[in-house]
């Protein structure tokens, strides 16, 4: 199994003057389930590099069993230190790929006209495509045949109420759950700050920090099927 992990190049949390970026508990859960399941496993942004990491994602209390394992893990913060630039990346080379969250997708994975190509590939392949927490956003822009890739379709993401929580209503460029709704998605949430995935079809998506794991090991088993 070879999958492809997009991160965000978006250290910006809007006005604020605040640093933002990937939420690490969101990228070190899937990365070790993937590796742990026997896949390789390849790191992307849009600008290749270093990707920011989300400050408050490195506070005490934000962290697991698997941001601890990163933690110590050289080989994968030597991986993380160098991601390829997405646009050399290709759908054929990969057999799935996923999208950790953390508030940078909000801005800079929305509209991006490489990666909304990169995820229409990966499902006009038959390929699964996994977004958790903030990332689902990655999804909201990409068109098929058919129209919106969310419309119709069984979705959750980081909810109103989660965003009301951390006090980023007014701060983020849209509300996640709204437009994932006004795009048609079907969008479902559980408690908040709780582990919640949908899937359906080709699609994963998960709700907050705590469904980056559940998330992954439903990409996994799409992969087994």
């Amino acid at each position: 199994m070879n999958i492809l992990m997009v991160l965000t190049s978006h250290e910006k949390l809007g006005n604020t003057g605040e640093k933002t970026g990937f939420w690490l508990e969101e990228f070190a859960a899937p990365y070790y389930a993937f590796l742990d399941a026997g896949a390789e496993v390849t790191l992307a942004s849009p600008k290749g590099g270093q990707p920011p990491l989300d400050p408050k994602s490195d506070d005490e209390d934000a962290q697991t069993d698997a941001t601890r394992r990163f933690k110590d893990d050289r080989k994968a913060q030597e991986q993380l230190a160098h991601t390829h630039a997405l646009v050399e990346m290709h759908a054929a080379d990969f057999d799935a790929v996923f999208f950790p969250g953390g508030h940078g997708p909000m801005w800079d994975l929305v509209d991006h006209p490489v990666s909304q190509a990169l995820i229409a590939s990966f499902i006009e392949s038959g390929k699964p495509v996994g977004a958790v927490c903030h990332a689902p956003a990655a999804l909201t822009g990409v068109k098929t045949d058919a129209g919106y890739l969310v419309s119709g379709k069984r979705v959750t993401g980081f909810t109103n109420a989660e965003e009301e929580g951390v006090g980023l209503t007014d701060v983020v460029p849209f509300l996640l759950e709204n437009r994932l709704k006004q795009r048609g998605g079907q969008f479902s949430s559980g408690e908040a700050w709780g582990p919640h995935i949908e899937v359906d079809g080709l699609l994963v998506t998960g709700q907050n920090p705590a469904s980056s794991e559940p998330a992954a090991e439903a990409l996994l088993k799409l992969l087994r099927s």
